[in-house]
């Protein structure tokens, strides 16, 4: 074996290389802010201190924060449907939203009064104003949130586009192409949508699962499908699409993540899935690709498996390390 070994050389592509570099330097990054000294003056005349920074960060996130959903007025607008279960899950993801968005106002609120001296400031208030100042995810909203390895901006960001998700579904209705990523609990709306297909057709729902159909052709989306549910908002690591052959293709050099192209996942019975060389994609709500079994039965991490075409042996995508992920780390 060579000193230097290339990911060509383990079936991987060369743009694995990029993502370990990637990887080494976010470990010496916050291995370095780990030795930072915790000094809450200001080093420079001029220069704002940690307690002006933290002060600032979360003055700037408090007032970009979505008001509470009412969950109240949504299930009397989206009342319970035996063949529509799609109103539970609004109901139960919006209830999610709102359990996060009081941790994270909350937290944001006391640590404001903690820096100005008028609380006393807790371990886990200081664990949160360090994380704000080092520009990461407080731990405590983790733990009630939403899988994420993104930076403190970009969550945020996430946070706010998944409340703006649920306003309009609230609003207009069911959307046409349901964005998978805004989903805290992923696999109760894909559930949900077979759930709808074995009541409407009388079926056992263990009898059904989604077969797949990739919709890379120019399409309006203006009608929703007759069953099943059209998905967007998925990256590919690891391949990409290529969109004359209808199939899966490698990477363009340099470029680590590609949009998926909208998948119309459609309840069937298992019996009567379409037959072709296929890959069974496993798709990751991060880029950990690792998640712990929940009490729920289901992975924190893995949502499921998607079959899609491909012209190579399927090995061959099982070696590059093929998944989708429907949210990235930055």
């Amino acid at each position: 074996m060579p000193l230097l070994a290339s990911p060509e050389l383990y079936g991987l592509h060369e743009n694995a290389d990029i993502t370990k570099d990637i990887k080494d330097t976010n470990i010496i990054l916050d291995s370095l802010l780990l030795t930072q000294p915790r000094d809450t003056g200001a080093a420079d005349a001029g220069a704002k201190s940690q307690d002006d920074v933290i002060s600032d960060v979360a003055g700037d996130i408090l007032t970009r924060l979505k008001p509470n959903f009412d969950l109240e007025a949504i299930e009397r607008k989206y009342p319970q449907n035996y063949y529509d279960s799609m109103n539970t899950v609004l109901v139960q993801e919006c209830g999610r939203v709102n359990v996060l968005l009081n941790i994270v106002r909350n937290s944001l609120v006391d640590i404001g009064k903690a820096v100005k001296g008028l609380i006393l400031l807790s371990d886990a208030l200081d664990q949160v104003g360090q994380s704000l100042f080092n520009g990461k995810v407080p731990a405590m909203w983790l733990k009630r949130s939403f899988p994420s390895l993104k930076p403190l901006g970009s969550y945020v960001k996430e946070l706010l586009e998944r409340c703006e998700f649920f306003v309009g579904w609230i609003k207009h209705g069911p959307p046409v192409v349901f964005w998978l990523p805004g989903f805290f609990f992923t696999q109760a709306f894909l559930t949900a949508s077979k759930q709808n297909f074995a009541r409407k057709f009388k079926v056992e729902i263990d009898k059904i699962d989604f077969d797949f159909e990739t919709m890379d052709e120019a399409e309006d989306y203006d009608v929703r499908p007759d069953d099943g549910v059209y998905c967007t908002g998925m990256f590919f690591d690891g391949g990409a699409w290529d969109y004359d052959k209808h199939c899966l293709t490698e990477q363009q050099p340099k470029v680590l993540y590609v949009s998926v192209p909208v998948i119309w996942m459609v309840p069937k019975e298992t019996t009567k899935f379409k037959d072709f060389q296929n890959y069974n994609c496993p798709m990751y709500k991060t880029t950990d690709r690792r998640g712990i079994l929940s009490t729920t039965g289901h992975s924190t991490n893995f949502v499921m498996s998607v079959r899609l075409p491909c012209m190579q042996n399927p090995d061959h995508w099982t070696m590059r390390g093929l998944a989708m992920m429907t949210s990235l780390s930055d």
